[in-house]
């Protein structure tokens, strides 16, 4: 005949020797207590870890924007001319972080001007197109005032990194009457009309804005 074991409490496992039923309810809790305080500590170090690794690429996104920041903002070059031999030209200006490279103006097709390329000096002078405008705002008073688009290409240097802008700018001009000898251009301003641009859009502008008589 074989031996009778008594079957286990209920919960499936035999308390440890000489412990009592209650005593073995309640290690099992510290038990799972412990798996579970456990697991929220690996919870806790992988969201640290996640963090930190977060806030670093963070910072160094940042950093990176603030770099490139910097450089476009070493890069921005605002054109500016002032008025030069008396008003027959304007002289393009540099300032202390660009020096001026290659430049080309581009003049409306109907105006009948040859474009400029490789400018030296960085002028752009009145009588490349002083006769054809003079023509075209010929008759009525001798002094007129009025803009010119053109389309302006320039290379410049920040530091030594090279950078190109191109935009169609307006010459400011006016015109004064002459004793015995008909009219005079005089050119007073460069003033930006619009960022970027081609031949089209140049001459659309100047077909919506030239001079009439």
């Amino acid at each position: 005949m074989g031996t009778h074991r008594p079957c286990p409490p209920a919960g499936g496992r035999r308390p440890v020797s000489g412990e009592t039923a209650d005593q073995a309810r309640t290690r099992r809790r510290w038990i799972t207590l412990a798996e579970a305080v456990a697991v929220i500590g690996l919870l806790i170090a992988g969201l640290t870890l996640y963090t930190n690794w977060s806030d670093k690429r963070a910072d160094r996104a940042a950093r990176a924007a603030a770099a490139a920041d910097e450089k476009a903002g070493k890069a921005h070059f605002v054109v500016r001319a002032k008025p030069a031999s008396n008003g027959n030209a304007l002289t393009l200006i540099e300032d202390d972080a660009h020096s001026l490279g290659d430049i080309a103006v581009t003049f409306p097709s109907d105006l009948g001007v040859e474009g400029r390329t490789a400018i030296s000096g960085a002028t752009i002078a009145a009588d490349w197109f002083a006769d054809p405008l003079l023509k075209a705002t010929d008759g009525g008073d001798d002094r007129k005032t009025g803009r010119l688009p053109i389309l302006l290409t320039i290379e410049y240097f920040a530091g030594d990194e090279p950078h190109r802008l191109t935009g169609i700018y307006d010459i400011i001009w006016r015109t004064e009457g002459r004793m015995l000898r008909g009219r005079t251009l005089k050119l007073e301003d460069l003033r930006l009309h619009r960022k970027g641009g081609d031949q089209k859009a140049l001459d659309a502008i100047w077909a919506r804005e030239k001079p009439t008589p």
